[in-house]
């Protein structure tokens, strides 16, 4: 596939990363010639310097033959007015902008041909908010993955002594909960995957993604480790666009105080929100926190725009008591430094990002992709299409049909019921299945298997 990306920053540069190491086409545009020259010493792609908007670097860019163009500037209304033109002057297939600001968002007519012809839309802050919100909804949960409009959740759990299945083989998991279905879909165990099988041993400190019914996601949880008290409590730091939106989220349900170090955003954010109370001040402010009750907190968040500064802060707070700390990490060397052993939750919007881009990339019908483990594994929700005839997986069971290793089915979602995925279940026309793939690198050979072909036989 061809593709234009234009900007070179955090996401169009981790976006164009992901393309270009599929074996697609990419070409990046961007004013800085050194983060040009950066990303073409590294990678497999073209480069092109220039405005992303005007249409002779669009034209230099390739965008009259490309599939799609993913307009990720720094500029909402760059990327706008990039899709506009590869549309008006190029009829560009497939225009993807990437939009921060909620006045655009919000305006739910404004993105059609008729208007501003962009076909997707992503905002890292919002997809960064819901991402946050389901794990505070769901304590004890690393990460919490919706598929099939929440009716099927992944969710990543790390396993301690005091879970009934520690210590247990998988296929005990049935007899601990007989009236509940769930697949474990992979453990990684000190980084290492394994995939897992009814003889597999659940181990204290084990990262375990299992896929379970939204109703049955807590009652897994319990068999991994003693389930968290509700939370009540939350501390967020930073009230920028992400710190916001999820004080907003949060303040109908939970106690939520929010800090914030600029005076002037302080006093915009204590008149916008309701039931938040809003603390001008330093989060790494020793004795603010100990004023605040950090001690009390169920939750701190930092979620501010200097990765040091929110490492540094949920460090402190996680120090002075606070139960679970999460915090805003944008340079991926850093989540690996200090995820797990220094703050519980690690959130790469990065990560979360090129999930929401990714749907849109892969061949056959994907209706939702999630980046996992720095980008080396992804779970995926694709669409069985075809029949016995045409596909290589409709009329087929599970375990007649040829994955390639480390990719699991964990589940079926087949009109609005839900099916765990066992060997002898089989699939039917139009079924949405939910994988996992541990090793990325196996996409193009799922990719096949979902292809309908009319001379499949």
């Amino acid at each position: 596939m061809k593709i234009v990306v234009l900007g070179a920053g955090q996401v169009g540069s981790t976006v164009a990363q992901n393309l270009a190491r599929e074996s697609n086409d990419v070409t990046v545009v961007d004013t800085n010639v050194g983060t040009l020259h950066e990303l073409q010493d590294r990678l497999d792609l073209r480069t092109v310097r220039g405005v992303a908007s005007h249409p002779s670097v669009l034209r230099a860019a390739g965008v009259e033959d490309a599939d799609m163009v993913i307009a990720a500037t720094s500029s909402d209304e760059v990327n706008m007015m990039a899709c506009q033109i590869a549309y008006t002057l190029f009829h560009t297939p497939t225009k993807i902008a990437r939009l921060r600001s909620q006045e655009y968002i919000r305006e739910s007519g404004l993105f059609c041909k008729e208007a501003t012809p962009i076909d997707v839309v992503i905002s890292p802050e919002r997809l960064v908010t819901n991402h946050i919100q389901r794990i505070i909804e769901n304590p004890g949960a690393l990460q919490v993955l919706d598929f099939a409009d929440g009716k099927v959740r992944l969710v990543a759990v790390k396993a301690y002594y005091g879970g009934p299945m520690v210590g247990h083989q998988i296929r005990e998991l049935r007899d601990h909960i007989p009236n509940v279905d769930t697949r474990v879909a992979a453990i990684y165990r000190d980084g290492q995957a394994i995939t897992p099988t009814g003889d597999t041993t659940v181990l204290a400190d084990d990262e375990v993604f299992f896929v379970a019914s939204r109703r049955n996601t807590a009652q897994v949880m319990s068999e991994m480790r003693r389930l968290e008290n509700p939370t009540r409590r939350i501390m967020i730091a930073g009230g920028g666009n992400i710190g916001k939106a999820l004080a907003e989220s949060l303040e109908r349900e939970y106690k939520v105080k929010l800090i914030e170090a600029i005076p002037e955003r302080a006093a915009e954010l204590a008149e916008m929100l309701d039931n938040t109370l809003v603390l001008q001040g330093d989060a790494a402010d020793h004795d603010l926190l100990i004023e605040e009750n950090i001690d009390e907190m169920d939750i701190f968040c930092a979620l501010t725009n200097d990765d040091e500064a929110n490492i540094l802060s949920a460090m402190l707070a996680k120090r002075m008591g606070a139960h679970k700390v999460m915090s805003l990490i944008n340079r991926p060397a850093y989540v690996d430094l200090v995820e797990r052993d220094i703050i519980d939750v690690a959130v790469s919007p990065q990560q979360i990002t090129i999930g929401a881009l990714l749907t849109h990339v892969r061949r056959g019908d994907v209706v939702a992709v999630h980046s996992l483990r720095r980008g080396a594994a992804e779970a995926i929700e694709a669409i069985a299409h075809g029949d016995e005839a045409t596909s290589a997986i409709v009329g087929r069971r599970i375990d007649e049909i040829p994955f390639p290793q480390d990719v699991t089915v964990g589940a079926l979602v087949r009109g609005n019921d839900v099916l765990i995925a066992h060997d002898n279940l089989v699939i039917e026309a139009e079924d949405h299945m939910i994988l996992f793939l541990g090793d990325k690198q196996k996409i193009p050979e799922v990719e096949k298997l979902f292809q309908v072909s009319v001379t499949f036989i």
